[in-house]
């Protein structure tokens, strides 16, 4: 497949069950890293929650979910489906994140995601740095625990 154009839009609840559905695909269910639809809809309703979702061929593709508080923000969850990956979709909603934040007046984005995750070489690439951890955080399907890096970036 060529590389197709990668579309951006915002999301809000109406979009949950794209959001629950990418999830599904992208999260796999040992690491214990998906959200229920309920927490989904919670975080969705509060004040400086962000939604925004990616598309490919009008498919949906990814999504990234951000909460602002003041002058810092986080990365709350960052899916792309698998048929999707490798194709520039985290990069992109990562940079529109960021860009976002910026724009906002947001001093420090941050993120938190488990160990040994291959995300963690783009988060690296945008600027993010460890900063802490927190042992056995995510618990996996079968009761497994991993721990979970947090990272931080200047905007």
């Amino acid at each position: 497949m060529a590389n197709r154009q990668i579309l951006l839009r915002t999301g809000d609840a109406r979009d949950v069950a794209i959001v629950d559905a990418l999830m599904a695909a992208a999260f796999d269910p040992r690491y214990g890293e998906a959200w229920t639809r309920n927490q989904c809809l919670g975080v969705l309703a509060m004040p400086g929650v962000r939604l925004t979702l990616a598309s490919i061929d009008d498919r949906p593709a990814g999504f990234a979910m951000v909460r602002s508080v003041a002058d810092e923000a986080e990365l709350l969850l960052l899916a792309v489906d698998p048929q999707h990956r490798r194709r520039g979709v985290a990069r992109a909603l990562l940079r529109a994140v960021i860009a976002e934040a910026q724009a906002g007046g947001i001093a420090h984005l941050h993120l938190e995601v488990r160990a040994g995750n291959d995300a963690v070489k783009l988060y690296a690439e945008q600027g993010f740095t460890k900063v802490g951890e927190r042992r056995g955080y995510y618990r996996g399907k079968t009761g497994q625990v991993f721990d979970a890096h947090t990272y931080r970036r200047g905007v």
